[in-house]
């Protein structure tokens, strides 16, 4: 069941579960797998997606996690900055190899394996964001606070 939506989703409730944020998962009949579905089926802005997006470090092979603004798009010349070497799009493979999670479902939180994350500055416009649960369908409300303290993740600017 690992493998699983069902598993994936699971990772995260027990993630949340440990850091005492408990029943927080929301799952829709319609797909969030994009920021613009999300924030239509969720009734919010764009912004307010929590989009999570792997990268994939070229010199370690490192996964890269970089949580951005739903209306942004990531400058990866800034996240390759930050890191310390160059990055690159991560395929399917790599994303589920390394995460446990497949596109579009990426959450912040719960992955299989270890993860350099960036957090975008620019989420902290908005008093709540929503992340990726584990699955094209559910997401999870935060804040930026939350997200930083839950990752460990470094606040940059992605775009």
């Amino acid at each position: 069941m690992e493998g699983t939506k069902g598993g994936s989703v699971e990772r995260v409730r027990t993630a949340l579960s440990a850091l005492g944020i408990d029943g927080a998962i929301k799952t829709f009949g319609q797909s969030t797998r994009t920021a613009a579905e999300a924030a239509e089926a969720i009734g919010c802005e764009v912004g307010q997606i929590a989009k999570s997006l792997i990268f994939r470090a070229k010199a370690s092979g490192r996964p890269v996690l970089v949580i951005a603004r739903g209306d942004s798009r990531v400058n990866e010349k800034m996240i390759s900055q930050a890191l310390g070497e160059k990055i690159g799009r991560a395929d399917p493979e790599f994303v589920r190899e390394r995460t446990g999670f497949a596109i579009g479902g990426v959450a912040p939180i719960g992955h299989t394996g270890e993860v350099v994350t960036f957090i975008d500055v620019a989420l902290g416009d908005f008093e709540i964001v929503w992340a990726a649960a584990g699955a094209p369908n559910t997401v999870f409300a935060t804040t930026l606070g939350d997200l930083v303290r839950m990752t460990a993740g470094e606040m940059i600017e992605v775009s």
